[in-house]
């Protein structure tokens, strides 16, 4: 092969004392080039290279088949642990198979039986990230997985003030249920916004339209763009409900203990952001 001359030739000049500039000029290959090769010789050797070097060429390897024991094993995971990402899929192979598996390669697999996102919306225009400069003028939703029961959550941006509602289900039935509860309190809103997740389709959807001008949907995997929910669900369960896994049967003990957090929430706890003072005493200030 020519480049094998030209490996071999460059090898040559650099123990001879010519500098890697010089040698890609006289061999009339980009310096880069001949950086890599020198590199890669000193670390394997000349020989080590030429074989490795010699072995790529000759073309791109068949993709090994992924043992179709993991595949079903990948499929029984997102199903059992309600459509969980790759990453949650990867950890509980190795929990509970011993399998190490790449992020990407469950993807691909998991790819090829799901369609993990609607295509025509990959570039859907959503507008910008919202920001408030007013009471009610952006709320945000999402939810929390207690194990059986779920939390619905919304805060609005500007005054910090929350709601959330305890339900059985994560259905968009169930979503609905909460928002009218939930803006019971908030009582309008000129943009809502939420992520992609099927609780917030159908009902709720049509639900929140009665009650702002528009509704926007979170980009995938920019949790920055939700980041006032995201911080409140982590308190939520760092100074309310914990990490622990709720039954169905706990759902009325865990919505009284909600309540009470979101009466202190709103009412008495300090916010850095509002100037160390609570939501609902910083919207008197304002009115």
């Amino acid at each position: 092969m020519k480049n094998i001359s030209l490996i071999e030739l460059a090898w040559e000049l650099s123990k001879s004392g010519v500098s890697p500039d010089e040698i890609a000029h006289r061999l009339s290959k980009h310096r880069a080039t001949i950086f890599r090769w020198l590199l890669k010789i000193h670390r394997m050797g000349i020989r080590a290279f030429l074989t490795r070097y010699e072995q790529a060429k000759k073309g791109r390897r068949q993709r090994r088949k992924t043992d179709p024991i993991i595949k079903a094993r990948i499929y029984a995971i997102r199903e059992k642990y309600r459509h969980c990402c790759g990453e949650k899929i990867r950890y509980w192979m190795n929990k509970e198979y011993g399998v190490t598996i790449s992020v990407s390669t469950i993807y691909r697999i998991l790819g090829e039986k799901y369609q993990l996102r609607s295509k025509w919306k990959k570039n859907q225009v959503r507008g910008p990230v919202p920001k408030a400069s007013k009471p009610r003028e952006v709320i945000q939703h999402d939810t929390v997985d207690f194990g059986r029961i779920y939390a619905f959550t919304s805060i609005d941006i500007f005054t910090r003030e929350a709601m959330v509602i305890m339900r059985p289900r994560l259905e968009a039935a169930d979503g609905s249920q909460a928002l009218r509860e939930q803006m019971r309190y908030f009582q309008f809103s000129e943009m809502m916004q939420r992520d992609g997740g099927h609780e917030f389709k159908a009902q709720w959807d049509q639900q929140a339209k009665t009650y702002c001008h528009r509704v926007r949907t979170a980009r995938p995997y920019k949790k920055n763009e939700q980041s006032y929910i995201e911080s409140f669900n982590r308190t939520l369960r760092k100074e309310c409900l914990g990490w622990r896994k709720y039954k169905r049967k706990d759902l009325a003990i865990a919505q009284q203990k909600v309540d009470q957090f979101i009466e202190f929430y709103n009412n008495q706890r300090p916010h850095l952001s509002l100037n160390l003072l609570a939501p609902t005493e910083y919207l008197s200030h304002l009115r």
